[in-house]
């Protein structure tokens, strides 16, 4: 079979590569072109456009940045007819998908989608789009099969794909580890701004603005694959550590995190990692973004999965440095430590358990068959 996979961002690079690999083991003859990563291109096909040239986070920014997302959208639609792939398999990314889901069910190809846009969060409205278009829904988060319900739409839930990635993690030496990145003995503290350009520039000096008042411990940034560590220095100089590309094991021999919004705040705590939870978006777009999410108390996947805050949340005004350095604190030096450690343990036990890339290659092939 032909499989045309559209991955628009680190996680989505993450988890098509995944679903990729088990594709290979139900369908040997299975042949790849795509839009993602490095990860996915690891398991073979050609790359068409890469993740880092199509991140647009917010209103404003995608206002500003529209001709090029209408190109984008342009070239995937005319390289989708050229290579008349058996599916599409489209993950996340739902700006930009479900554009190329409609186009892509007009030519009589099977639409997959494996990781279900936020809907629930704002534009509920895309579920009548979405019974339209998509042949097959595959979502990741355990109230998302409620709410489709609530539409008549069955959807399948095969698990959180993130307990796939981390279940497979070699075992990791931390004092190598440390040396080979030049750290020191001290508990380590975890820096995870993102991976778009945008966000670390506004959310790194926030995020770095309370390192002084801990000296006992060593704030490290994980740097994203996306982007050139030059890019990190621009913003904090030479005097802090960063880790390139090894985030995983780095929050496996982190003490705390400070962590923005996404996917990011759901691995930190699968990896046991006490964490307080930044976001600060463009004025503008956090404005407008205010006024129309509905029906949501939280912003980090760890909340809305527990459905209570067990992290905390410091968003947009609340970014300050004297919340970080409290909330820092708490997560330090205090029982709260123990409860968010507690709470992460009922947080796993929710997500469906391993294999959920296993089950949607077999749910893809399976139906490819019919």
């Amino acid at each position: 079979m032909k499989y045309y996979i559209i991955a628009g961002e680190a996680s989505g690079d993450l988890h098509a590569s995944n679903l990729m690999k088990e594709l290979k083991k139900k369908d040997p003859q299975a042949e790849f072109r795509f839009w993602g990563g490095d990860l996915m291109q690891t398991q073979g096909g050609t790359l068409v456009k890469h993740y880092r040239d199509l991140a647009f986070m917010g209103f404003a920014e995608v206002l500003m940045n529209l001709r090029t997302i209408l190109g984008n959208i342009s070239v995937a639609k005319n390289d989708i007819e050229a290579y008349q792939p058996d599916a599409v398999i489209l993950v996340d990314y739902p700006g930009f998908n479900l554009r190329i889901a409609e186009f892509v069910k007009n030519l009589g190809i099977k639409v997959y989608y494996y990781i279900s846009p936020q809907i629930w969060a704002w534009k509920t409205g895309r579920v009548h789009k979405i019974k339209k278009v998509v042949d097959k829904m595959f979502v990741i988060l355990p109230f998302e099969e409620e709410f489709y319900q609530r539409y008549d739409y069955k959807v399948d839930f095969v698990g959180n794909p993130l307990l796939d990635s981390l279940n497979h993690l070699p075992p990791i030496d931390e004092q190598q580890f440390r040396k080979d990145h030049n750290l020191d003995e001290r508990p380590i503290i975890a820096v995870l701004p993102g991976s778009r350009t945008q966000e670390i520039k506004v959310k790194l000096p926030l995020m770095l603005s309370v390192e002084r008042d801990f000296p006992d411990y060593q704030f490290v940034v994980a740097g994203a694959p996306s982007q050139p560590v030059e890019n990190y220095k621009k913003i904090i100089g030479n005097q802090l550590k960063i880790v390139e590309n090894k985030t995983y094991d780095l929050l496996r021999i982190s003490y705390a995190a400070l962590v923005t919004s996404g996917t990011a705040t759901l691995e930190t705590a699968l990896l046991k990692v006490p964490e307080v939870v930044c976001y600060k978006g463009n004025p503008i777009s956090y404005e407008i973004g205010k006024r129309v999410v509905k029906n949501i108390r939280f912003i980090s996947l760890v909340n809305l999965i527990m459905d209570e805050e067990v992290v905390k949340e410091l968003i947009q005004y609340d970014l300050t440095y004297e919340n970080i350095k409290r909330e820092l604190n708490l997560i330090l030096n205090s029982p709260k430590r123990e409860k968010i450690l507690q709470d992460y343990e009922k947080l796993y036990h929710k997500l469906g358990g391993i294999g959920a890339s296993e089950r949607t290659a077999n749910l893809i092939v399976e139906d490819l068959k019919k």
